[in-house]
C-alpha cells in the first residue's frame, strides 16, 4: 500500500524569483522597450541603419573608389599607361549621364558588401567598346547559376542578356559578409533599440509599483495610462509620484551586470568589424587604440581588407570592358601608393632610399609625387656617392641634355 501524504505535509517551499538585468536583456525585456529581439530577421535597410555596419561599407567602399586607377600595358616586358581606352574613360570620368566613376565603383563595392548576388552593373557597347555604365536597380537584373559549374546566367527586365554585357562584383562564399554577419547585426540592432527605450523614455521601469488590493485587468490598465501619462516622457521625469488605494512604489535595484551595457554594445562593434574584416579602430572603437598600433591597423586595412576587394575590381573591369584580344597584354590596375601620402616621412625616406639604391631613378621617383621629369632625372645614379666631379670643385656642374 503506497503511503498517504497530506498535502498540509508538504513542506512549503519559497518561491523562486528569477532576477532580471538591464545589462543582458531577455527578449521580453527587449519587446518591453519596443526593441527587435535578438535573433529576429532584419532587413538590409535596417542593417545599415546600425552605425557600425554602415561605417564599415562606407569605409570598404569609399576607399576603393577613391584610388586612382589605371589602364596597363605591356611592352617589352615593361608595362605603360594607357590613356585613351573608353572603358577607362568611363571608370575615372562619367559612367553615365547621372553617376560619375567614384559613385559607381563606391556603389559596386557596397552592393557586394550587402547583396548575396553581388553589384549587377549593365555595360552598354557599341562596336564591343563599353559606351555606358548602369546600375539598375535591385530585381531589375538576375542571375540564375547553373548547379554544376555555377555559371551565371542574365536576365535584364526578363531578358536574356550577355555575360559580356553584365559586370558582376561579389565576395567569396555564396553569401555577402552583411548577411553572414545578419545574428550580430540584428544584436547590435536590437541593443541600439532597447538603449534608445531605455534612456530616453521617462516612464521606463526603474521600480514597481505594489497594491494590497486586486485592480484586474481594467485597474492595471487605467493605473498604467495614469502613470504614463503623468510621469512618461522627458518633460516629466524627475516629477514627485502620488500613488492612491495603498500602492507603494518599490525602486529596482541596478546590479553590477548592468554597468557592462556599454560594453555589451562594444562588443557588437568588434563583431561587425570581425565580420567585415575592417580594424575597430576604423569604426571608431577606440579602447584599445593606441598611436603604435592606430598605423599598424592601417596598413592592416590595406592590405587584408583593401586590396583583395581591389583585386575582385579588376577582375570584374577585366573581364568586361577589356576584348579578347585586349586582355593578352592589358589589365586594369588601382594605385595604392597614395594610401601612404599621409605619413610624408615615411614616403620621402622609402623615395631617397630606393633612389640610393638605385631601385628608381629620380624622374620616376617625381612621377610618384605627380611632378614632372626633370633633364637628367632618367640616370639610375646615387647621389650620396656622386663622382661626377670632385668634392671641392665648386664650379657649377654642366648642362644636362634630354
Amino acid at each position: 500500500m503506497w503511503p498517504f501524504t497530506t498535502k498540509a505535509a508538504l513542506p512549503v517551499q519559497a518561491p523562486i524569483v528569477e532576477q532580471k538585468s538591464l545589462g543582458d536583456p531577455t527578449a521580453e525585456l527587449l519587446e518591453l522597450f519596443g526593441a527587435i529581439p535578438a535573433g529576429t530577421t532584419i532587413s538590409n535597410a535596417e542593417a545599415l541603419s546600425v552605425p557600425a555596419v554602415s561605417a564599415a561599407v562606407r569605409i570598404i567602399s569609399e576607399a576603393a573608389a577613391s584610388l586612382d586607377l589605371k589602364l596597363k600595358r605591356k611592352v617589352d616586358g615593361a608595362e605603360e599607361d594607357v590613356d585613351s581606352h573608353p572603358g577607362l574613360k568611363l571608370l575615372t570620368g562619367q559612367a553615365n549621364g547621372w553617376t560619375s566613376g567614384f559613385e559607381l565603383i563606391r556603389d559596386l563595392v557596397a552592393g557586394a558588401l550587402t547583396k548575396d548576388t553581388g553589384a549587377l552593373c549593365y555595360v552598354t557597347k557599341v562596336n564591343g567598346e563599353p559606351r555606358e555604365l548602369i546600375i539598375y536597380r535591385d530585381g531589375v537584373i538576375t542571375v540564375d547559376e547553373d548547379d554544376k559549374t555555377g555559371e551565371p546566367k542574365y536576365r535584364i527586365g526578363g531578358q536574356f542578356a550577355s555575360s559580356k554585357n553584365i559586370m558582376r562584383v561579389r565576395g567569396p562564399f555564396t553569401k555577402c559578409p552583411l548577411s553572414m554577419a545578419r545574428s550580430a547585426v540584428s544584436t547590435a540592432s536590437a541593443m541600439e533599440a532597447y538603449a534608445n527605450g531605455l534612456w530616453t523614455n521617462g516612464a521606463r521601469p526603474g521600480g514597481v509599483i505594489e497594491t494590497p488590493n486586486k485592480l484586474g485587468a481594467e485597474g492595471v490598465k487605467a493605473m498604467l495610462a495614469g502613470w504614463k501619462a503623468a510621469f512618461g516622457g522627458k518633460a516629466n521625469a524627475g516629477k514627485t509620484a502620488v500613488l492612491y488605494e495603498g500602492a507603494t512604489y518599490k525602486q529596482m535595484a541596478i546590479t553590477s551586470v548592468d554597468g557592462q551595457f556599454n560594453e555589451s554594445r562594444v562588443f557588437g562593434v568588434l563583431e561587425i568589424a570581425r565580420a567585415f574584416r575592417v580594424p575597430p579602430g576604423m569604426l571608431f572603437e577606440l579602447t584599445r587604440n593606441t598611436w603604435g598600433n592606430s598605423e599598424q591597423q592601417a596598413k592592416e586595412f590595406i592590405q587584408y581588407t583593401l586590396i583583395p576587394w581591389l583585386r575582385i575590381l579588376e577582375a570584374a573591369f577585366n573581364r568586361v570592358l577589356l576584348s579578347d584580344e585586349e586582355r593578352v597584354d592589358h589589365h586594369f590596375a588601382f594605385d595604392i601608393d597614395d594610401t601612404s601620402q599621409a605619413d610624408l616621412t615615411a614616403r620621402a625616406t622609402a623615395i631617397s632610399t630606393l633612389i640610393t639604391a638605385r631601385v628608381l631613378n629620380p624622374n620616376e621617383a617625381r612621377d610618384w609625387l605627380g611632378m614632372p621629369p626633370r633633364n637628367g632625372g632618367n640616370e639610375y645614379a646615387n647621389p650620396a656617392i656622386d663622382t661626377a666631379r670632385p668634392a671641392n670643385d665648386n664650379k657649377p656642374p654642366k648642362q644636362e641634355t634630354a
